[in-house]
């Protein structure tokens, strides 16, 4: 099967967030799995000191109304995968990959330029799979587009919802101005949301089958309260879409062979090594007591991940003799608060304000719970890997997390691998906290819950073998 992955961004190229990570591992599995894989993103500045063997392709120009925009296009193989990189540089060699005025004519040209690279190329592809607003417009382009190429006769369309709250909204007139539509596809309802053009509600009008990045985000985005607005459009489209988990690098996040960590360890020999993690990372932030249990927390400090309501559990934990290890950066007030947190309690509160890859490794290795309570969380990876290392996550049940962990109740001591509760509110995170506290002198209990924690089976093939089902079935809906 011939498979194109058209993102703003992807592994190990370009990276803002979890969609890069998606983009790269899924396609990297379908190689394992014999499918031909190419990956079509911007060229950003990022590639030109990546020290990647690029290889020129092709050049052409698009259009886009009174714009006449040249495309250099150039290719390199990552693991099995062809990546095409669209470059140029008015619009993409800024040194960062979005947050500008003019987002919308930048990804307007990258998706007539990557429908274009179709063409130039004769390339037919099996199936098109799109990622979140900024290519949303392209099944519409390519179907829209009469007569259709003879590139495009036999391609189905995919689309991911990675965050809705990002629908690329815009006024009707970029129809026209940028991607020379016609306006009776604002008229007739295909494009039209609320007034605007979004290309995302576009994306799901046109694509033969829509998937979300767990099951749980899927009940979300078909409800009133989850779906920022998208459940009227999705519930015309609800037996198209799936929900299909994300995976994690279990190559990288690996505590058996992990460069990063201070010692390694397995199933087998997890309880000893596992203190030395801890004692190495407590020192490593001047605390005192390696031998209390530690709470620990890899994550962006934004509302979203629930840190307004963990601030204040965190005085309770340390007052209840905890320690607590934090890495993140994000809004200023939150920084503050951990700040302030940490001028309370030296010597059992470590903070690192910003992003380290080596020390996020060594903090899943060495924590024993593994914060992560989160408003809403389509997927996240972070409870994954903590449980890849045997740090119990501590979630609330909303997305992905509500798919991954399982919260022990006392009943389920065979299958639990974290705790977890329901309402967003500072109670319900404080009395969870506290009850996954109790069980940290309790042997049989804790190292049963490590134990199912470092079973679960958290890789990417599973995913990738949903999609290959889902590319099949779309295929076979001719």
């Amino acid at each position: 099967m011939k498979i194109a992955m058209v993102a703003s961004e992807a592994n190990p190229i370009a990276k803002t967030g979890g969609l890069a990570d998606v983009v790269y591992a899924l396609s990297e599995q379908l190689v394992k799995l014999d499918c031909e894989v190419m990956v079509i993103m911007p060229f950003y500045s990022h590639a030109y000191n990546s020290g990647l063997n690029l290889t020129y392709v092709c050049d052409y120009f698009v259009d886009m109304s009174w714009r006449h925009q040249k495309v250099e296009v150039f290719s390199t193989i990552i693991d099995g995968i062809t990546y095409y990189l669209i470059k140029n540089d008015y619009y993409f060699n800024r040194g960062h990959l979005y947050g500008d005025y003019d987002d919308g004519e930048r990804f307007a040209y990258f998706t007539l330029a990557s429908k274009k690279l179709f063409e130039h190329i004769n390339y037919h592809v099996d199936i098109i799979h799109i990622h979140d607003w900024q290519v949303g417009m392209l099944p519409c382009l390519i179907k829209e587009e009469k007569p259709i190429s003879s590139v495009f006769i036999n391609t189905k369309f995919v689309l991911t919802i990675h965050n809705p709250a990002f629908q690329g909204m815009f006024n009707k007139f970029v129809l026209g101005d940028l991607y020379n539509l016609s306006d009776e596809l604002f008229y007739n309802g295909n494009v039209e949301f609320f007034g605007n053009v979004s290309t995302l509600k576009t994306a799901i009008i046109y694509c033969d089958k829509i998937t979300t990045v767990s099951p749980t985000h899927r009940e979300e985005l078909l409800s009133k309260d989850g779906s920022k607005g998208l459940d009227v459009v999705l519930k015309l489209r609800e037996y198209d879409f799936a929900g299909f988990l994300n995976g994690i690098d279990i190559n990288e996040f690996n505590p058996r062979d992990d460069k990063k960590i201070f010692k390694n360890y397995n199933l087998r020999n997890y309880k000893s090594s596992k203190k030395e993690n801890k004692k190495y990372l407590i020192e490593k932030f001047n605390l005192k007591d390696p031998n209390r249990p530690l709470f620990t927390l890899v994550s962006r400090l934004t509302w979203q991940k629930g840190i307004d309501i963990l601030i204040p559990t965190c005085y309770e934990l340390v007052r209840n003799g905890a320690n607590i290890i934090i890495l993140g950066s994000g809004e200023y007030n939150l920084e503050q608060g951990f700040e302030v947190l940490r001028g309370n309690y030296p010597d059992n509160v470590g903070i690192y304000i910003g992003y380290n890859d080596e020390l996020a490794h060594q903090i899943y290795a060495a924590g024993d719970y593994f914060l992560m309570p989160s408003l809403f969380e389509p997927c996240g990876i972070g409870q994954m890997i903590a449980q890849r290392y045997g740090n119990l996550p501590i979630v609330r049940r909303t997305g992905g997390l509500k798919d991954s962990v399982i919260g022990y109740d006392l009943n389920n001591i065979d299958v639990a691998n974290g705790f977890a509760f329901d309402d967003y509110n500072y109670e319900a995170l404080k009395n969870t906290c506290l009850y996954a506290l109790s069980f940290y002198n309790n042997e049989d209990v804790f190292n049963k819950l490590i134990k199912n924690a470092l079973k679960v089976d958290h890789s990417w093939l599973k995913s990738a073998k949903l999609y290959l089902g889902l590319y099949q079935d779309a295929i076979k809906n001719k």
